[in-house]
This record gives structure tokens, sequence and C-alpha cells, in this order.
């Protein structure tokens, strides 16, 4: 699916809400609309998996065991839906042993349910990362979470006290 017509067709809008305000609006408009680009085809990837998620658990409900994913090529948006087999539920493998390898993955969270996140984990003082892979592995696992880190000693007086946690940015 190509997002290009959507966001012309917002392009001719915008230029053509700014005409009677004059040229000078018309050239601010089609300055603003290029500069928006970007941020309106995430928006329109963003309903359009809001869109394959909604679409996926109606399936699902249906008894259609299939899945809808957006997939991007170069610029262009893909629809694709993939059946997933109807296979009886096997027992979870045994959580392993952290092997170093990692995977990165994008979570969306509702605001009040990502501050109580960050409150708990600050809570821990543990980072929201690791606050979220302890709840996750009791939730997969079915085991219960793992006991928070003991409190650190007080600093001595005079000294500041660092956590754990690093942040900031570096280049190198």
């Amino acid at each position: 699916m190509d997002l290009t017509p959507y966001l012309e067709s917002l392009r001719r809008d915008l230029a053509a809400a700014a005409a009677p305000a004059g040229e000078s609006a018309v050239q601010t408009a089609e300055l603003l609309s290029g500069s928006l680009e970007a941020s309106l085809r995430l928006a329109l990837l963003e309903a359009l998996s809001d869109a394959a998620a909604e679409i996926t658990g109606e399936l699902n409900r249906s008894g259609n065991p299939a899945t809808v994913e957006v997939r991007m090529r170069a610029r262009q948006a893909d629809l694709v839906v993939s059946e997933t087999p109807s296979v009886p539920a096997e027992p979870p493998p045994a959580p392993a042993a952290e092997s170093g390898d990692v995977a990165r993955i994008t979570l969306r969270l509702p605001e009040p349910l990502k501050e109580s996140v960050e409150r708990a984990a600050s809570a821990e003082s543990i980072s929201v990362n690791a606050w979220l892979v302890r709840a996750i592995n009791a939730a997969v696992y079915n085991a219960p979470p793992m006991p928070p880190n003991p409190p650190s000693p007080p600093a001595p007086p005079g000294r500041a006290r660092f956590g754990r946690r690093v942040t900031g940015y570096a280049q190198s």
C-alpha cells in the first residue's frame, strides 16, 4: 500500500485551507506539509498497525487462527495475512539461563500504565527494562516474580549515593 496518495491529499487540503489567506500562507502551508511528511507517514503506519491488531483479534475470536501484520518495504506498507496452524499447546520451555543474546522490541503502553511500571521499577531500584523482564518471565513461565533487590546501605554523610542506572548520551 503506497501511503503517498494519502499524504498528497493532506498536502492539497492544507494548501486549499491556506489559499484564502494569500500566497504567503500557501507557501507556509507547503513548507509545513513538507516538514510534517515523516510524522504523517508514521501516524498512518501506527493507524495501520492498530487496525491490523484489531483485525487479528477479531479473526482469533471468530475461531480463525490468523494474524494480520504491517510490513514495510521501502516506503510501502504491506498488509500481510498469515494463517497460524492450530497446534495443541505445549508447555513452555523452562527459562533459559541468560546466554547474553538479547532481542530488542518496541512496546507501546498506555501512559498511566507506563508511569506505574516506572514507579514500580524505581521502588525496586532497577531499570524499567529489568522490571519488565522479571514480570514477563513470571507471566510466561508461571513462576513467582523474583524478589526485589535488597536496599543499598545509606551513603556516608557528605557523599553522594549513585544507583546502578546509567543514562545519557555517548558518542565515539
